[in-house]
């Protein structure tokens, strides 16, 4: 299963986002740095078709964003930096359910889905909460489990750990790493990259390196911080 990116570029207004990128992604774990600004949570909202390309094609096994959005959308879950933009339902459990009901599992089904993906992030004890009264850690797990609930082939995590202290960041990074699914994570923690396969660094809209997250994190560090 390949995602791949085909002299994407992406354009708003006259600011130029991402320029030129040419990629393929078949990695099991994928990170992706860069200082603000440099188009990195727009490379991960063009994979699941959040976001399209002014011109270029982004395809997810062969199926292009641009006219196969909702079937690749139930290929490639996507976990968003402000949990508010994600959490949709009343209570946390409906809220963790909301994915595999909207995608056509049985009650019961979508039920038992929910509960193990907020197990993972010790919410169970939480499912009859209102979602709004959460803090914004538990807002943040609960987002990564809604996700989690659907058994996507690929995750994309932008930020996953802005709002989680240092216990909980590294609880998230440790199941994340334990995921059978294919994760892609851009972050500016790239302590949390430890043990990926591979790390892209972006910089003004394009890729400036990629390769192992020793020496791409490397040359983060000493070129561009």
């Amino acid at each position: 299963m390949t995602i791949t990116f085909d002299h994407v570029a992406v354009r708003f207004g006259d600011l130029d986002v991402l320029r030129n990128v040419s990629l393929s992604l078949a990695e099991g774990r994928v990170g992706v740095i860069g200082n603000n600004g440099s188009g990195k949570s727009t490379f991960a909202r063009l994979i699941n078709g959040l976001v399209l390309p002014t011109s270029g094609r982004v395809t997810v096994e062969d199926l292009d964003t641009r006219t196969h959005g909702q079937e690749i959308r139930k290929r490639v879950g996507f976990v968003f930096q402000n949990p508010d933009a994600q959490i949709v339902m009343p209570t946390v459990a409906e809220d963790a359910a909301f994915g595999p009901r909207a995608h056509g599992f049985s009650g019961d089904e979508a039920n038992a889905r929910a509960d193990a993906a907020l197990a993972l992030f010790n919410l169970a004890h939480l499912k009859h909460r209102a979602a709004f009264t959460l803090s914004g850690g538990e807002k943040q797990s609960l987002a990564l489990a809604g996700v989690l609930a659907l058994d996507p082939a690929w995750v994309v995590f932008d930020e996953p750990t802005t709002m989680l202290d240092r216990n909980r960041a590294k609880a998230a990074m440790t199941v994340i790493a334990g995921l059978s699914q294919r994760v892609i994570v851009v972050t500016h923690h790239v302590e949390l990259l430890a043990g990926f396969e591979r790390v892209i660094v972006l910089s003004n809209g394009g890729v400036v390196c990629d390769d192992t997250p020793e020496r791409a994190i490397a040359y983060y560090v000493e070129t561009l911080t």
